[in-house]
């Protein structure tokens, strides 16, 4: 054992020529004079037990793999600490050592050779935080460690809030709950070596398996729609469209610097904070919350002959879009509507059969409301049944006034697949 700047450390096997340090006292700092807690290996080839992850435990199978491939260990008192928090430097000396990068001899500080292995493979940039042993020493958070494992899968990406994204999307990161990512919080031991055996798995050339309300809740978190992820069967164009456009996926069409709008004489402004779209069929959905879905119907936009009893909730084969968001001033009343939402359209989705739908059939996307017309910020659209008709499948949001006042923003454009 070596204590390195008041860490005990237990010098490991070679792997691939190196000789890995497995560092056993995550999470906690100490003084070099303080008492530090001693290590315990796992005893004979057999696979190591620890009296706080037993066979049951979510992060079990990964404990044992971790120690058994000797980039971490427990505690000589038989126990792992799977909630124990976890520095930025003890989980890239992790990530380092169990992806078997070259690690060189480097004096200083005992994370600076894992800090500069992390470098060399892109896994750490100076704009993440100080290179500074402050700044190494702070316990990382969970959308700290999304932006490595997307990183150490070949994940790039310019924009530092489409990490949690692209580690949901690719099963590197679940969510804490129900659709719950808590970007904020703090890194486990237990969380750590479940997300370094499923970066290894990745690069091995496995598929995992992705948390759909995860990968939604951090979709919202990157540029403020979850469409991509609930119903990307029904914004679909020519792959050719968006590469054309310099995109790397036709997630990035949608303009999220749009999601403002502002009159052109500038005495109104509405800002649309999400675009949430809901899975009707799915009553787990995490975003049913949001709206009052059994006291919803949708207009069939037939003025008389409108039928009053078209209860959303019937329509278990379709998505509810809810343009969440708010009017942040109105300096022109008589100009522009006085709406307390964002007023909006999409386009694409029409009606085969206009009959069918004046008679309550769902086949093109509709209005929502629950006491009159235009009291709810909301569409329903079927998920099959309805035609493009030529358009542009098209999303926007509006300045409600008539005439040269009028105006639009576009969220979304795409030629769809006519």
């Amino acid at each position: 054992m070596e204590s390195k700047n008041g860490r005990m450390v237990r010098w490991g096997k070679t792997v691939g020529g190196v000789m890995a340090a497995a560092v056993l006292a995550v999470g906690t700092v100490w003084s070099a004079a303080g008492s530090m807690p001693q290590a315990h290996a796992a005893a004979g080839t057999g696979s190591p037990t620890f009296t706080d992850v037993k066979a049951s435990h979510w992060a079990y199978s990964a404990v044992q793999q971790a120690v058994a491939s000797g980039y971490v260990d427990g505690y000589i008192n038989g126990t792992f600490k799977p909630e124990a928090s976890v520095s930025r430097a003890e989980f890239v000396k992790m990530v380092v050592a169990a992806m078997k990068l070259d690690v060189a001899d480097t004096p200083g500080k005992w994370y600076v050779r894992y800090a500069d292995a992390a470098t060399a493979k892109g896994l750490y940039e100076a704009g993440d935080f100080a290179n500074t042993e402050a700044a190494w020493n702070k316990t990382m958070t969970r959308e700290e460690m999304a932006r490595v494992a997307a990183r150490a899968v070949g994940e790039t990406s310019k924009e530092d809030d489409k990490w949690m994204y692209l580690a949901t999307k690719g099963g590197l990161i679940q969510g804490v709950g129900k659709g719950q990512l808590a970007p904020k919080g703090l890194t486990t031991r237990a969380q750590s070596v479940v997300i370094i055996d499923r970066i290894l798995k990745t690069n091995a050339g496995g598929k995992l398996d992705s948390d759909r309300y995860a990968t939604g809740a951090a979709e919202i978190l990157w540029h403020g729609t979850n469409i991509f992820t609930v119903m990307p069967e029904m914004w679909v164009t020519p792959e050719s469209d968006w590469k054309n456009k310099g995109k790397s996926s036709i997630e990035e069409m949608w303009n999220e610097k749009n999601m403002t709008i502002t009159s052109k004489d500038g005495l109104y402004q509405a800002k649309l904070d999400a675009l949430v779209a809901i899975d009707m069929a799915d009553p787990n959905d995490p975003n049913r919350g949001l709206l009052p879905l059994d006291k919803l119907k949708w207009y069939n936009n037939t003025g008389n002959q409108v039928v009053t009893d078209l209860y959303i909730n019937k329509q278990r084969n379709s998505y509810v879009l809810y343009f969440k968001g708010k009017v942040v001033y109105n300096k022109a009343p008589k100009t522009y509507a006085a709406k307390d939402q964002v007023q909006f359209m999409i386009y694409g989705f029409n009606t085969p059969n206009r009959d069918a739908f004046n008679k309550g059939v769902l086949n093109k996307s509709a209005r929502i409301y629950k006491k009159h017309a235009g009291d709810t910020a909301a569409m329903i659209i079927p998920k099959s049944g309805s035609i493009q008709m030529g358009e542009d499948l098209k999303i926007e949001i509006e300045v409600p006034a008539a005439g040269q006042a009028y105006s639009t923003n576009t969220l979304l454009s795409l030629r769809g697949i006519h």
